[in-house]
């Protein structure tokens, strides 16, 4: 059946216009929607303005809705017919940031005659009570980033083996984190899970925790000493910057890899143990193979699975959510409530480069909470390199104006990473591409940095 074109005007004006658009305005409860008069006084407020905002209906109607909720910005004037970022004032005297988008309507002498304003909650709102069903959240992994996804879904099927496995990534990344998650999904997660940082120690000290010795194997041993493989019999042992480790080690590491078993420091009896082995590096084994400086069959014993965690600057999706994961812990036990991140500090956060990936960001919300008051975090919280004029990175000089056509893809994205010293961002401008096009093929042509 076709129905007239002003099948709708007569059924609402039957029904009551004014019926009508409440009951429209209000299936909006997520947002608030209001109408003002020529005046920018307050004529219509949705529910949603209600939950939203706090001001009930008979608080509002005939006040200013610049007097009402932008009190701070007493002159800040509406502007119609455009969207906008908002900052608002509630009942509680809390603000919020919001998207305004604006109507304005004009009467048969066509004079501006009253605007209907739609505002939507800006997205420096909380992500995890907001967007639960798209947050993945696993032993304290927060993601939303598809990469991170697929590593957990690498972690969990991998856990329910026995096999090595080699976490890459900066530092930073979480790779504590992720080793970590892997022994409590494993078989062994009743037992001990140990770590060490094989750059950390010098080569005799980083042999005895590893080993253990005996009493008398050097001046100072003035007992026997348990070290990691024996205490975490039977359960994980996390080798953090394997690539540090020195290669007179390197060979007993992987006796204990084949054989299960080791001598320690001045003994002369095999020890027999049951350890799982998850080691992590920053740095391409392959290329410290290449250099000389780590034995090619230890590394293909370390890297049976290896799984590649993304640097922070690659994984824009989990910056909101991770600022706001921190916020959310600090506003349980600090003085300080945060409750919004101002649009400008929003946009630093998401625009610099985290060169100290997650652990960089843990530290930026613990600077906020040390030096701010406000409810809201704002540009004047963030530590001084986020107020810092931009320069152009340094290896934006290495990009050449000019590279050869037809050059094969996997060539070409060699070339790139080489050129910029693996800096993802100037690889992608010199390959022409944009970064996530570059990732994909760097990962289609199995390519590493």
């Amino acid at each position: 059946m076709n129905l007239p074109s002003n099948s709708f005007n007569h059924w609402s004006n039957h029904l009551g216009s004014d019926q009508v658009i409440n009951a429209l305005t209000n299936l909006i409860d997520t947002a608030a929607v209001l109408a003002v008069d020529v005046n920018g006084n307050i004529l219509y407020w949705s529910n949603g303005a209600e939950k939203l905002l706090g001001w009930s209906t008979n608080e509002v109607l005939g006040k200013s809705y610049t007097e009402i909720l932008i009190s701070d910005k007493p002159h800040t004037k509406l502007t119609f017919d455009n969207e906008q970022a908002v900052k608002l004032i509630k009942k509680d005297h809390t603000s919020i940031i919001c998207n305004q988008s604006t109507h304005s309507f004009v009467d048969a002498d066509n004079q501006y005659a009253g605007a209907l304003i739609l505002l939507k909650p800006q997205n420096t709102s909380n992500p995890i009570i907001s967007k639960q069903e798209d947050i993945t959240s696993f032993h304290g992994i927060l993601t939303q980033d598809p990469i991170m996804r697929e590593s957990i879904k690498i972690i969990r099927n991998v856990s329910e083996t026995e096999a090595t496995v080699l976490i890459r990534g900066e530092s930073g990344t979480g790779k504590e984190l992720v080793a970590h998650a892997l022994h409590l999904e494993s078989l062994r997660r009743d037992h001990q899970f140990l770590a060490i940082n094989c750059a950390a120690l010098t080569p005799n000290l980083l042999e005895s925790e590893l080993f253990g010795h005996v009493k008398g194997a050097f001046t100072g041993a003035i007992k026997n000493h348990e070290g990691l493989f024996q205490r975490a019999n039977g359960g994980t042992l996390f080798l953090d910057e394997v690539a540090e480790l020195p290669l007179e080690l390197q060979s007993k590491l992987l006796r204990v890899l084949q054989e299960q078993s080791f001598i320690p420091v001045g003994g002369h009896e095999a020890i027999k143990v049951d350890v799982r082995i998850i080691a992590a590096t920053h740095r391409s084994l392959r290329e410290e193979v290449k250099a000389g400086r780590f034995r090619e069959d230890l590394m293909y014993r370390l890297r049976v699975v290896p799984i590649f965690l993304p640097p922070l600057r690659d994984r824009r999706l989990d910056v909101n959510l991770l600022l706001w994961h921190r916020i959310n812990k600090h506003n349980l036990h600090s003085r300080r409530h945060i409750d919004s991140i101002s649009p400008e500090a929003m946009r630093c956060l998401l625009d610099y480069k985290w060169p100290g990936n997650v652990r960089e960001l843990i530290n930026v919300i613990e600077y906020a909470y040390a030096v701010g008051r406000s409810n809201e975090l704002g540009v004047e919280d963030l530590p001084p390199e986020f107020r810092e004029p931009t320069l152009s990175s340094k290896t934006d000089n290495l990009v050449p104006l000019k590279r050869p056509k037809h050059q094969d893809e996997a060539e070409l994205i060699r070339e790139a990473l080489k050129i910029s010293n693996g800096h993802l961002e100037t690889a992608a401008q010199y390959a022409g591409m944009s970064r996530a096009t570059f990732w994909r093929k760097r990962k289609k042509h199995k390519i590493e940095s």
